[in-house]
């Protein structure tokens, strides 16, 4: 039986298990499980804070777009089939020439640019959606915060990064957060045109997004040429192994 969230803290707790299940396999999917957590918490201390306008339809809001990827990691880890968008991502797990950035982006197209939309319009579905706008922006500005710590997170497993970020004026924090809001903007868009839709007509609609969300995960695992070149000699400076980075994205 798939585990399956009803409040944030379970959320949470989930994503501590997910998390540790990773450490003892020694999975790269614990990378974004960890990033994943992070924005979790960061949401619980919104709602918490009255950040957002409607904190109890917020909290809904969260624990749908969590299990959607709590779903996908086990029904990926029992051999079940899942969205095209999380197989694309949870393939190149075993993948050793994939650096922890791509990992995470990996799991950030699938999750922001497939799940969070679905989230969005089956909270607040039809001319509903509308009203879920403001509180939708709040996130974004919560996952945009997240940047400079990823930043400092990967310097721990990566530290040629640090001399990077000098030569290349943070280039990481542009190439995250550039495809944070691009798939950020992408999942409103998508949430407005899901929203109206029912039964097969939704179903219909999900599944030609995921399947177009999955072809974007090529563009972040085959970007050709030169930039597989560099991202290969970034990859053999990466410190650490498996578990001790998961560990070190933590901290």
């Amino acid at each position: 039986m798939i585990p399956q969230a009803a409040t944030i803290d379970e959320v949470i707790q989930l994503l501590q298990e997910i998390i540790q299940q990773s450490i003892t396999e020694k999975s790269t999917k614990g990378y974004f499980a960890v990033l994943y957590l992070k924005v979790t918490q960061k949401v619980k201390e919104g709602i918490q804070n009255g950040t957002f306008e409607n904190g109890p339809r917020m909290e809904k809001l969260d624990v749908i777009f969590a299990n959607r990827y709590i779903k996908a990691y086990y029904q990926y880890q029992t051999q079940q089939p899942t969205s095209k968008s999380w197989e694309a991502a949870f393939v190149e797990a075993d993948n050793y020439w994939i650096i922890v950035l791509q990992h995470l982006l990996l799991g950030m197209n699938a999750h922001i640019n497939l799940d969070l939309g679905i989230a969005a319009a089956q909270i607040s579905p039809k001319d509903e959606i509308h009203s879920l706008q403001n509180d939708f922006n709040t996130i974004n500005t919560i996952l945009s915060s997240l940047v400079a710590d990823v930043e400092k997170d990967l310097t721990e497993v990566w530290p040629i990064l640090k001399w990077i970020l000098e030569k290349t004026k943070s280039i990481d924090t542009f190439l995250i957060d550039f495809s944070m809001q691009k798939a950020r903007e992408g999942a409103w868009k998508y949430a407005l045109e899901l929203a109206p839709l029912e039964g097969n007509k939704a179903e219909e609609s999900i599944t030609i997004r995921d399947a177009k969300v999955a072809q974007k995960a090529k563009l972040i695992t085959n970007l050709g040429g030169i930039p597989v070149f560099l991202f290969k000699i970034m990859r053999l400076f990466e410190v650490g192994t498996v578990d001790q980075k998961i560990k070190d994205l933590q901290n």
